[in-house]
């Protein structure tokens, strides 16, 4: 029934609310300019998108419900009409990513370059509050401070303001890591708060090139005697190769893509369980290549990505923090539909040896995992932590203990192939030994307290130095011990339980999953999850 319209005849006072309804519109449409079509126009020319353009082409066509359209700051006229609007620079709203409801939190760039003076903080505050209560994922597409400070502050407000003031939004910001999946998109020069946003959440993306991250830019550096352009200071390749940031992106819509499948692997929230995909690729699949796949020769390296691929499901290997931490992959993937975390050596970087930064990243992903209850596979080639001054000094030992316990604390079904090495400290966190987990090895299985080949000489050195030909005798004990160090040695032990076929890995992991898949239990894990 179409609303009346007019005035009422007695009063000539307007029948319904149609008056309000059309200055509603009117501030909405002026809430939706942004900065303008000259910032528009300096945004597109440094070849970023609008906010609203980024949102548009993140989201599912038409989802977007957006909050607080009409926050901002008006200047009125005498009567009341409003002279002028400056719409609050960050966009707030409820939308779906292929069909799953999420929260998107954008900042736009182009009203005072997102600083915190030209905001309404409680927009900020809004969309991590909503995120953890309402236990729905939640975007952040940060452009320039993301709420953070700015000298002109001080003028606006009347006073300085003591550090801490914004503490609540931190407090959820934290809060939400260990209840929903946060993604974070670097998507301009982000700063302080901004560049904080970025770095607390599961997943952060950068744009080559036209994306930069620092606790302070360039013109705060420029006052410790460091003159450096904006790239320099904080680019992509900068920050995906230190772990601030966990992807880099060939383009904006690239990093919209790639937060899209993050979340396909996730559910909502933790009082949820990661949805299985569609079952398109044959649990029993067996590559015939795998049988070659590890040389014989043990200094020999080769591709574990190839084995990751070959042994999940088909073009369902998501890769993440691809360029730090290099000794281990790790990444998502689907096992026979079933999303599982994945923890992979790979031996072209130090031959597996889990460096500092490395372990970091053991860490983090094996916490995200038990965060949102993904069954982990780990691919194993693991010769220790590595040795040497430089291995001292970035403190190895300390974040190896740290990913240690990481694994140690997780409660997550988890399955173990030994691909080829695992000694020492960091070769015995292959799994959580206190905990029941399936364990697997192949033929080219190599273990031990300490690599033969660096081991004999101490071992044995005055045996060597007393013997008539000690070459000879060192040769005798080498040839003496191959035959120990042999798997099928250990496996006569049930250590390890199962030597297989490498053929056969695909299979034996589907099953895996699907085994996996009932012990998932919903809800909050006894530690919560950091930055």
């Amino acid at each position: 029934m179409k609303a009346k319209k007019g005035k009422d005849k007695a009063t000539r006072e307007p029948v319904g609310w149609e008056p309000e309804i059309e200055e509603l519109r009117k501030r909405e449409a002026l809430g939706r300019t942004m900065g303008g079509p000259e910032k528009i126009k300096r945004q597109h020319d440094g070849g970023k998108l609008t906010v609203r353009e980024r949102v548009d082409r993140l989201i599912d066509p038409g989802s977007l419900h957006e909050i607080g359209t009409i926050a901002g700051r008006a200047e009125y006229g005498e009567n009341g009409e409003i002279l002028s609007f400056t719409p609050s620079n960050f966009v707030l709203g409820r939308a779906r990513i292929d069909g799953r409801r999420v929260v998107i939190a954008g900042d736009d760039f182009t009203v005072r370059g997102g600083a915190n003076d030209a905001a309404i903080r409680e927009k900020r505050l809004l969309s991590e509050t909503m995120a953890g209560k309402l236990r729905l994922p939640i975007v952040r597409l940060v452009d320039g401070t993301g709420g953070g400070g700015s000298v002109k502050n001080i003028e606006t407000v009347g006073h300085t303001l003591l550090p801490g003031y914004d503490s609540h939004d931190w407090i959820y910001m934290i809060d939400n890591l260990e209840t929903v999946p946060v993604v974070a998109l670097a998507l301009g020069s982000t700063a302080g708060l901004g560049a904080a946003r970025v770095a607390a959440s599961h997943y952060s993306v950068m744009v080559k090139e036209t994306s930069q991250l620092f606790v302070a830019g360039p013109p705060v550096v420029a006052w410790i005697g460091q003159s450096l352009e904006k790239n320099e200071l904080g680019g992509s390749h900068i920050h995906t190769r230190n772990g601030a940031v966990d992807d880099e992106a060939e383009s904006e819509d690239d990093a919209f893509q790639r937060a899209r499948r993050f979340l396909s692997y996730l559910p909502s929230s933790v009082y949820e369980l990661p949805p299985r995909a569609a079952q398109e690729d044959d649990p029993q699949r067996r590559e015939e290549w795998l049988i070659e796949a590890v040389p014989r020769n043990r200094r020999q390296v080769y591709q574990m990505r190839k084995i990751v691929e070959a042994v999940m499901d088909k073009s369902s290997f998501m890769e993440i923090g691809k360029f730090w931490g290099r000794p281990v992959i790790t990444g998502f993937a689907r096992l026979d539909g079933w999303p599982v975390a994945v923890l992979a050596s790979d031996p072209y970087h130090y031959g597996g040896a889990w460096t500092a930064d490395a372990s970091q990243k053991v860490m983090r992903c094996v916490d995200i995992a038990e965060t949102f209850h993904l069954p982990v596979v780990h691919l194993v080639d693991i010769p220790g932590f590595l040795i040497g001054i430089e291995a001292e000094q970035a403190a190895t030992i300390r974040y190896g203990a740290r990913a240690m316990a990481a694994i140690f604390q997780s409660r997550t079904p988890w399955c173990t192939v030994l691909v080829r090495k695992a000694f020492g400290v960091a070769g015995s966190a292959h799994q959580n030994h206190e905990r029941y987990g399936l364990r697997y090895a192949w033929p080219s299985g190599d273990w031990g307290s300490l690599p033969v080949e660096g081991g004999i000489e101490a071992a044995y050195r005055a045996e060597i130095e007393a013997a008539d030909d000690p070459q000879a005798h060192l040769q005798g004990i080498q040839e003496r011990l191959e035959q120990l160090r042999s798997p099928f040695r250990a496996a006569e032990r049930f250590k390890p339980e199962e030597i297989i076929d490498p053929r056969d890995t695909r299979p034996l992991l589907c099953e895996f999953a699907d085994m996996a898949a009932p012990l998932r239990t919903p809800g909050k894990r006894r530690f919560g999850m950091r930055p």
